[in-house]
């Protein structure tokens, strides 16, 4: 399966079973021969795959070498950051040469970050090994690290050349981490795709992922062709987002997951959504049960006075406003901008 997403640098992306062992072969349609690449990739995933794809690009006349940082979202930050610079200099990258991104979602928006900033830019390839990562946050250019004040909080949109999607190494990956990929799986259909939605409901999803791969990066293809910058409709993409972002912070980005959280903040948020009038009645209780069939938690402890302080830094935040992202009903989102005064009124519904 091939998608384009036709951004101001077009680029394609290949879903693909056995794409990972290929890597090389398909990065040389993309890179110059002979380049230098570093491959970026965290502790947990270095060990099983980094060998096969620098062989990989070694065999394709490329000259590879390997970058490792601990694995976790607690280590999604600045230091990092430095010590990939430090392995791009050492190996003496030029704007000729490309990073890999190997892994989940944190090493993809770091090492993105990294390519997009080291010598005011240069090339990457995404091989997301991660669920959450191939149906999400390996398209569409958002790189980034956290801020002790909040998620994603530095980045910078920097498109991929090429993103290599290979199902195979969801066979890897523990149970908790797929789960974690569903949550966000389960909020594409809620902004778009009804049928999705459903689909995902009625479960046995690991024996058909592909075609819930290919759907998910097609939906989020619309909407970054049409908002590459993420100024308009692409916020849509960040249902739950508001509300889980604040959770991850409150969790100090350790025992909650990224998925686990933006499904949290999916029901909080369509909760709120129904309280107001403006969402679908039911709606919230649909998204806790097939959160809940897929060993997801659908709440959290937290005081909500605190998690509306956490979403002070929300990237939807315009001046004295911000933009929530509700659904009218499975399948249709849209967006609501408030005052940020009145935030702790529309969350009532959740005390």
């Amino acid at each position: 399966m091939n998608l384009t997403i036709n951004t101001a640098k077009p680029y394609q992306i290949l879903i693909e079973r056995g794409c990972l062992r290929r890597a090389g072969e398909e990065a040389a349609r993309v890179f110059p021969g002979g380049a230098k690449a570093v491959i970026v990739t965290d502790s947990n995933v270095g060990p099983i795959y980094a060998q096969t794809v620098a062989l990989s690009l070694e065999a394709a006349g490329f000259q590879p070498s390997v970058f490792t940082f601990p694995a976790g979202e607690e280590h999604k930050r600045t230091t990092n950051i430095l010590g990939m610079y430090g392995a791009f200099s050492d190996r003496g990258l030029t704007r000729s040469d490309f990073v890999v991104a190997l892994g989940g979602g944190v090493t993809g928006d770091m090492a993105g970050f990294a390519a997009a900033t080291y010598l005011r830019g240069i090339r990457f390839l995404q091989i997301p090994t991660s669920l959450l990562a191939q149906i999400d946050s390996s398209v569409g250019g958002k790189t980034g690290v956290d801020l002790p004040q909040g998620k994603n909080l530095v980045g910078a949109f920097h498109q991929p050349s090429l993103v290599l999607i290979d199902p195979d190494t969801l066979s890897t990956l523990p149970d908790t981490f797929f789960a974690d990929g569903m949550g966000e799986a389960i909020k594409y259909g809620c902004i778009r795709d009804g049928d999705l939605f459903g689909r995902i409901a009625a479960g046995g999803v690991k024996d058909e992922i592909e075609p819930i791969i290919y759907r998910c990066v097609d939906i989020k293809r619309e909407f970054v062709e049409r908002d590459e910058l993420d100024n308009g409709d692409r916020m849509l993409l960040n249902f739950g987002h508001t509300f889980g972002h604040a959770l991850e912070k409150l969790h100090a980005y350790k025992d909650l997951t990224h998925g686990e959280a933006v499904g949290i903040g999916m029901v909080m948020m369509s909760r709120c959504g129904e309280a107001a009038g403006l969402t679908e009645p039911g709606t919230a209780k649909k998204i806790a049960r097939v959160l809940s069939e897929y060993g997801m938690p659908i709440s959290d402890p937290a005081d909500p006075y605190l998690i509306r302080e956490a979403t002070q830094y929300d990237k939807k935040s315009r001046g004295d406003n911000i933009s929530l992202v509700l659904l009218r009903h499975i399948g249709e989102s849209f967006l609501h901008p408030i005052p940020r005064a009145e935030l702790g009124r529309f969350m009532e519904a959740l005390s």
